[in-house]
């Protein structure tokens, strides 16, 4: 075999594809955009699942590329092997080839057979297929169209060699090529073992059924050819590796590594470290280019954990400030020819991660100690087990990831029961599934179709009202759901929510209270209604609401402005990173690391504003090819899904931007722009709401009724308000601190009385009295002052608030040898039925039996004597 690079196989693969009529299809990004089943892309299909769901059609019958993935959780969870062993991954590409209803399975063996031994020159004495038990047709072509050796085709049953989308759905049986790595060549019998020295390289899936919800297989239509290749598995044998880490694609990250904590890789006794931090600062490079942000939820909250297990592996090769930003820059030199996208991100991405970072350290040693006080305690009562509910919080609160407790626990002889600590994550990570529900479910709806024509054309941009002909409905109880072969309601997508308005269907009308995207399909939810006869000539007149769709499309061309404004204002690393148009607000987060200062927020709102005063006409640039939308210098960001074709939304030259949603005709028609609030979503994440048109003008104008009422009540303009309330509150602290000054003289004069009447007890005064608090002082305070009177003493005093019984007391500097005030106060409110304790010069108790107050003051001379 020829060494080769890694990125010289990447393209091999992808030519070799292409040269048999595949089309080349990017990278979709590692974080959904349109699957929130999903935290994260863990395979190449899953941009492809409308097609196989049969809710879209394919733009080419067949496809190649080379996919972001993330492996992270769920069923896929391989994290505590990441760095221990030699190629798992939480981050990995996966090279796949598609057939949508064209070539099946002779052609996908037949073709990753002739790449493997004819294009690679893979041994085909080495190699091994696997099969489904019932898949006759891929065993015997394996034996027929390849000259794979006879005896290295196997049989597995469904855990192995079936796959499946979900419960039910596509699904189909899968073939997979084995590669034996070991020495002398006999890893035969390990196909499919878990041995690292036999591991699959390429997985072929024929997607021929339909899994029903009795669980029988119906036979699809179409057949699809859906295949993932993992692409550091395959470098690291076509370079002769015995380490995915050793590939070139993760040389420079490892020196990288190197370089930062000033140690060698190669023979470290914490070798896994270094192989951990590599793996995760790619995972992190192309999540947060992609769009997520550390934090306490769902995909938030997996990268965060990743981060810090990082980190924490950094402590094992003396890291201990900040570093794993620094190797942002070692993956982006390594991949940024692949995946531009991180070199155009790459600022953002370190900021993101050094934040978080900075965050975690402050952080760590409070773990670290808590970690020793436990192992303390398990050591004090001889036990040898840290136990589950410790291990996880641990985890939960500083980061702790099972293998580091586990690994910090044997250094000290001791086991942690990371079982139970499991049944406390799985809790978490429930909370992290319901991120993952949908809205609607586009395979929980069974449709009874009416005509099966290509349907849901758009009018919305021009129409708000059509007549329509039905090509499916259901019923779900009492909502309604139906497709149309064309409409004006818009489908929520790209933030903008979904029209809702009326439908007369055969003379009876519904509220349309939803219309959403399935697949290629807009779906209107209505009420049902009732028992009426749908058919292929069935009429339905449909009625977009137009007060709420002129509303949406003020707030929406709004947050066009908006980006707009805030790259000018806090400069071009502003990046949109998600909205919410709705009929009453706009929502917009955007990519900034400080808050915005008041005159930030009154340059944005007067950009805008200005924009809209000028009432810049709308150009709709529709159905444009992307290339040329590019060229045309509409922004357009990585995250987002873009097809062939695009339309541009432009505002004369101060706003051109992607956009499928719907619009103002100019500018003018927002009517008035308002910013209400501007906060942090995460570190590096801010967001912005604000209202347009009569919204903003209703909050503008109880805001001048509110300052109105206040000018008559000081009887004074508008502009001498704030003079006028600065002299109030000059004025009221004035009074609050004389009225602090007369508290503290009355106080005094308190205090002597209380002293003089005090008892002589073994040669010293003795207080002990029920007092009566005056409002905002504190029984603490009052006891801080009667020790400076007594000089030398003890002093008890009581007070009842809220029906609660308190304590205070106190001894002199001399006596505190001889007697404690923590231990007396104990005492004196055990006889109320309370507790307390403190200092020795100082104590404080509380206690339930307010009608014990006397016998309880009468105690300290008891003690005393």
């Amino acid at each position: 075999m020829t060494i080769v690079t890694a990125k010289e196989i990447r393209n091999q693969f992808i030519d070799f594809f292409k040269e048999k009529d595949h089309r080349f299809i990017p990278s979709s990004p590692v974080v959904p955009s349109d699957d929130p089943t999903l935290l994260f892309t863990n395979a190449g299909m899953n941009q492809f699942k409308p097609i196989f769901l049969e809710t879209a059609k394919p733009t080419h019958p067949r496809a190649v590329n080379s996919q972001k993935c993330i492996r992270v959780s769920g069923k896929h969870n391989d994290l505590e092997e990441v760095g221990h062993d030699t190629y798992h991954h939480t981050f990995f590409e996966m090279l796949g080839n598609w057939s949508f209803g064209d070539y099946f399975k002779p052609e996908a063996i037949a073709w990753a057979w002739e790449l493997f031994t004819k294009i690679w020159g893979l041994p085909k004495d080495r190699l091994y297929a696997t099969v489904y038990k019932d898949d006759d047709e891929s065993f015997q072509l394996w034996k027929k169209i390849t000259d794979i050796p006879a005896d290295h085709v196997y049989r597995f049953g469904e855990k192995d060699n079936f796959w499946e989308m979900g419960d039910t759905g596509p699904c189909g049986p899968c073939s997979e090529i084995h590669i034996d790595l070991t020495a002398d060549g006999s890893g035969g019998k390990m196909v499919n073992a878990g041995s690292p020295e036999v591991i699959e390289l390429w997985n072929l899936v024929f997607i021929q059924y339909n899994r029903q919800p009795d669980g029988s297989l119906k036979p699809l239509p179409s057949k699809h050819v859906d295949t993932g290749a993992g692409f550091e598995r395959i470098t690291r044998v076509l370079q002769n590796k015995t380490s995915n880490y050793d590939i070139d694609i993760f040389n420079d990250i490892i020196r990288g590594i190197e370089n930062t904590a000033k140690q060698t890789y190669a023979g470290h006794p914490h070798e896994p470290a270094f192989r951990v931090i590599a793996d995760h600062i790619r995972m992190l490079t192309f999540s947060v280019t992609d769009g997520a942000i550390p934090g306490n939820e769902g995909r938030g909250y997996v990268l965060r954990r990743i981060l810090r297990r990082a980190a924490m592996y950094g402590r094992k090769i003396g890291m201990h400030e900040p570093f794993i930003y620094r190797l942002v820059g070692d993956v982006v030199n390594t991949m940024g020819d692949a995946f531009p996208e991180i070199r155009e991100r790459k600022e953002y991405t370190e900021k993101v991660i050094r934040t978080e970072e900075e965050n975690f350290n402050r952080t760590l040693d409070r773990g670290i100690e808590m970690f020793e006080d436990i192992a303390g305690q398990i050591f004090k009562k001889g036990l040898n087990v840290i136990p589950g509910d410790q291990v996880f919080k641990l985890y939960d609160t500083y980061g702790f990831p099972f293998d580091l407790t586990r690994i910090m626990a044997e250094e000290r002889s001791l086991k942690a029961d990371e079982e139970s600590a499991r049944q406390e994550m799985e809790k978490q990570k429930q909370r992290s599934r319901e991120e993952g529900k949908k809205k609607f479910v586009a395979a929980g709806i069974e449709w009874t179709v009416v005509q099966t024509v290509p349907g849901s054309k758009f009018l919305g941009y021009d129409l708000l009202s059509c007549d329509a002909k039905i090509l499916k409905y259901s019923r779900d109880g009492s909502i309604f759901q139906f497709v149309a072969d064309r409409t004006p309601f818009y489908a929520e997508s790209g933030g903008q929510v979904g029209d809702k308005g009326i439908a007369v269907i055969s003379g009876r009308t519904v509220e349309i209270w939803d219309t959403q995207k399935i697949g290629d399909d807009s779906v209107h939810f209505a009420d049902d209604p009732g028992e009426l006869t749908i058919d292929k000539d069935t009429v339905v007149q449909m009625n977009v609401s137009t007060d709420l769709r002129k509303k949406i499309v003020k707030n929406h061309s709004a947050t066009h402005l908006v980006h707009s404004a805030l790259r000018k204002v806090l400069g071009d690393h502003v990046q949109q990173s998600g909205s919410v148009v709705e009929p009453y607000r706009l929502r917009f987060d955007y990519s900034h690391f400080e808050k915005m200062t008041d005159e930030q927020i009154f340059a944005v709102e007067r950009i805008v504003n200005e924009k809209i005063r000028e009432n810049e006409p709308l150009k709709h640039h529709r159905d444009t090819p992307i290339e040329e939308a590019r060229r045309m210098g509409a922004l357009s960001f990585f995250g987002d899904k873009y097809g062939d074709k695009v339309n541009v939304v432009q505002f004369g030259d101060f706003s051109k931007e992607f956009c499928g949603g719907t619009h103002v005709s100019s500018t003018g028609e927002i009517g008035l722009f308002r910013i209400v609030i501007e906060t942090s979503v995460a570190a590096g994440l801010r967001r912005i709401e604000a209202v347009t048109g009569d919204t903003a003008e209703n909050i503008m104008n109880g805001e001048r009724m509110i300052i109105d009422k206040i000018s008559n009540m000081f009887s004074c303009k508008t502009e001498d308000l704030v003079s006028k309330v600065e002299t109030l509150f000059s004025e009221n602290r004035r009074l609050e601190k004389s009225i602090a000054e007369t508290q503290l003289r009355l106080q005094s004069f308190f205090l002597d009385d209380l002293v003089s009447r005090a008892k002589t007890v073994n040669g010293f005064k003795v207080v002990s009295e029920k007092i009566e608090l005056p409002d905002g002082v504190e029984l603490k305070d009052i006891g801080d002052r009667l020790r400076d009177k007594l000089k030398s003493g003890v002093g008890v005093l009581a007070t009842v608030r809220n029906d609660q019984l308190m304590f205070v007391c106190v001894v002199t500097e001399d006596l505190t040898k001889t007697y404690q005030a923590g231990t007396l106060i104990k005492e004196v409110a055990k006889v109320a039925g309370g507790s307390g304790g403190g200092r020795p010069h100082l104590a404080t108790a509380g206690a339930k039996e307010p009608g014990k107050i006397k016998e309880a003051l009468e105690k300290i001379f008891e003690l005393i004597k």
